[in-house]
């Protein structure tokens, strides 16, 4: 480390140290946690089925040039992407990113049909998680899935999600390291919906027969994912986040607050503490809502760093399973993820860096004016230069200089394309 860094960063540690804080324990557990990062960024939710365009509430917006347009690209992208973030990880894979010789239909799909990600991930430390992809395919051409009228389609769709569940175990059996399995599906009505009751019925019906088969928890746990609007589905979605919490807590899985998918002005937050007093384990999508787009880049904002402030308050690091999802096509794909997980490292940082026990009983005392007031000098406080050496230590570029990386990668690699 350069010593006007080390500089800073020893002035950083007393700083912090004034307060409570052991910075060097801090980026320790910083350094433990695993983020899933997902693939789909880095060619706009394409898969490699060539399905053709987005549909079920799904859309990529913008035409930046050097998206990935198979998996050597795709997996060069991703590769480039680690290198200018810290710490080792975990990817986040779509269905239909399945690799084949031939056309495979989703519920047919098989552990072997993701061979090269099992070995691209091995090769290089990372875990792997799974999501059943349920949208862009001709059995979800009107929006319905697993609360189809239809039970033919509904039963395609059952399969899909068991042979899901299978993959996802066959990852953490592979890699040691566990697969979180995430189901979320885009049903739903554009307009007010004449029967709410009898869609959630099916569902729920469907969910059971997904999830009776019993799997390996020590390889894989299963996550259902909520979602308040989507595009064509204004007025009604069928697996809202009210029936999920309930699936959730009787059926031994796991709840996924994906932060872009409530009320514009609701944040997860809140919702952090509440469930982990009643499960042991919780699940993520972070990602940035505008208005009620929610798949925008993560940046360094309040309410990210009030999510990471509450995984570190409830002292759950190891019990919430991080991810992200959010895509932009239209700017530099690779940049969109480096600057999603670095930001999401950052906030898991300034919330290391709290003095959280002091906090607390300031707040049981009473003592309000003391707590904001300490509060608020906090955030002045040196986090950069603890962040700086956290890059340093991991062997990747600090802020102001990792962006030269991908310009050049895009004037050589992806302007070529």
């Amino acid at each position: 480390m350069a010593k006007t860094m080390m500089t800073r960063f020893d002035g950083a540690k007393e700083m912090y140290a004034r307060q409570g804080v052991d910075v060097d324990a801090a980026l320790d557990d910083l350094n433990k946690v695993r983020i899933s990062m997902h693939c789909w960024q880095g060619d706009d939710v394409s898969g490699f089925e060539n399905a053709g365009e987005l549909s079920g509430g799904i859309a990529a917006t913008g035409n930046y040039p050097g998206k990935a347009r198979n998996r050597r690209e795709l997996f060069a992208d991703i590769d480039k992407a680690f290198s200018l973030i810290p710490g080792k990880h975990k990817l986040n894979i779509h269905a239909c990113y399945a690799v084949t010789e031939q056309k495979v239909d989703r519920n047919e799909l098989e552990p072997k049909h993701f061979d090269a990600w099992v070995q691209f991930a091995r090769e290089r430390g990372l875990g792997l998680d799974f999501n059943p992809t349920f949208f862009s395919h001709p059995k979800a051409a009107d929006g319905l899935t697993l609360s189809h009228p239809d039970k033919n389609i509904r039963q395609f769709w059952i399969e899909h999600g068991k042979a899901s569940r299978r993959i996802a175990e066959s990852f953490g059996k592979e890699l040691g390291m566990l697969s979180l399995n995430n189901l979320w599906i885009p049903d739903g009505y554009k307009d007010v919906p004449a029967d709410r009751y009898t869609p959630r019925a099916r569902l729920k019906e469907s969910l059971h027969e997904i999830y009776a088969e019993k799997r390996d928890r020590n390889c894989m746990v299963d996550s259902v994912e909520s979602k308040f609007f989507g595009i064509g589905l204004e007025s009604y979605t069928v697996g809202s986040h009210e029936f999920y919490l309930d699936f959730a807590a009787r059926n031994d899985v796991l709840c996924l607050l994906d932060s872009g998918h409530y009320h514009p002005t609701e944040s997860i937050a809140d919702k952090i503490p509440s469930l982990l007093l009643f499960s042991q384990r919780l699940a993520l999508h972070v990602t940035r809502a505008v208005r009620w787009d929610s798949d925008h880049v993560v940046l360094y904002e309040n309410e990210l760093q009030e999510i990471a402030t509450e995984i570190v308050r409830c002292k759950a690091l190891d019990r919430v399973l991080i991810g992200l999802d959010f895509f932009d096509a239209s700017i530099n794909r690779i940049a969109a993820w480096v600057v999603g997980m670095r930001n999401m490292q950052k906030a898991l940082l300034y919330a290391l860096l709290l003095p959280h026990e002091k906090l607390a009983a300031m707040q049981d005392a009473g003592r309000f004016s003391e707590m904001m007031v300490t509060r608020e000098a906090l955030k002045l406080f040196p986090l950069g230069d603890v962040w700086d050496c956290f890059c340093e230590v991991n062997d990747v570029p600090v802020d102001a200089d990792w962006f030269r990386d991908v310009q050049e990668y895009e004037r050589d690699v992806l302007a070529k394309r």
